[in-house]
């Protein structure tokens, strides 16, 4: 007759239980994504219990795969989507894709906590992120908040609503196609956004047609309305816009959305600009949520 576990061993047991299906799953992934072959599983497993290692340790000491590799399939066990850079057919500017683990990666995971308690923790929903300047990087910005809160598993709508100089389809690669200005110009029979790979919980909504009136566009009720339509499809829509100095599209859409975050460069930015575009939403009605300082 078997004799009864205590409580404290049937936790071990179900820890233990647990730890071997995870390094199973370990083992899975990089099998199917052709990271290991059947017969180095069989190495790989036998190391393992030689040396008393994990199942990725044993890969990396065998030399069968790289740490690179290893936190892929980590990132997938854990449901954080991420593209190695050697894979990526992204521009490299999607830090927060391409690079997870890296100081710009962290340091714009604290400006996504912080938007998260400052800013969307009261209902809200939508966020204009500009600039004073075109080089100041509000489209890196934009693209690398989208997938950041994609990797919480929020479902995110990011509109490039810079229409004079829109960057968001090459940042992803998505290519040219119908967008925005279509939709506001009643062209596009449909609302029509991408997808990015790899990142199941992201749409992109592209620029569009490049239009002789992009200011006129945005002040016609349609864009609000789309706006509003949208945000029962989204928990989070981030607005790409056109710099202050280039144009006032900006407060047109940062007035849409009700609070703009401002990009700016080191080295770069100059305090009086940033001055002006602070006035300029303010007066908008606008609220200001904050400044990042890219390097």
């Amino acid at each position: 007759m078997n004799s009864p576990t205590s409580i404290s061993e049937q936790g071990s047991i179900v820890e233990a239980a647990v730890g071997i299906r995870a390094e199973a799953n370990i083992g899975k992934l990089l099998l199917d994504a052709g990271k290991l072959k059947t017969q180095d599983m069989e190495r790989v497993l036998e190391l393992q219990q030689e040396q008393n290692l994990r199942f990725g340790a044993a890969a990396l000491k065998l030399g069968l795969v790289t740490e690179a590799d290893i936190q892929q399939a980590m990132s997938q066990q854990f449901e954080y989507p991420t593209i190695p850079a050697a894979e990526a057919s992204l521009s490299p500017e999607l830090t927060a894709a391409t690079d997870p683990y890296s100081k710009e990666a962290e340091a714009l995971r604290t400006v996504r906590s912080e938007l998260l308690l400052r800013w969307f923790s009261e209902g809200r929903k939508t966020l204009a992120i500009g600039s004073a300047r075109a080089d100041e990087g509000a489209s890196y910005l934009a693209a690398n908040l989208a997938v950041l809160f994609a990797q919480m598993g929020r479902k995110v709508l990011l509109i490039d609503a810079n229409m004079r100089q829109p960057r968001q389809h090459e940042i992803f690669n998505l290519g040219k196609g119908m967008g925005l200005s279509d939709v506001l110009a009643e062209r596009a029979p449909t609302l029509e956004v991408r997808t990015v790979k790899s990142f199941p919980t992201i749409n992109v909504l592209l620029a569009g047609s490049p239009p002789p009136n992009p200011a006129e566009l945005l002040a016609r009720p349609s864009f609000g309305a789309l706006l509003s339509g949208l945000e029962s499809s989204y928990d989070i829509i981030l607005l790409d816009t056109a710099p202050s100095q280039v144009s006032s599209d900006f407060q047109i859409i940062s007035a849409h959305a009700g609070g703009m975050l401002i990009a700016t460069r080191r080295n770069v930015s100059r305090l009086t600009p940033l001055i002006e575009l602070k006035e300029k939403l303010i007066f908008a009605g606008t609220q200001v949520v904050g400044a990042v300082v890219l390097d």
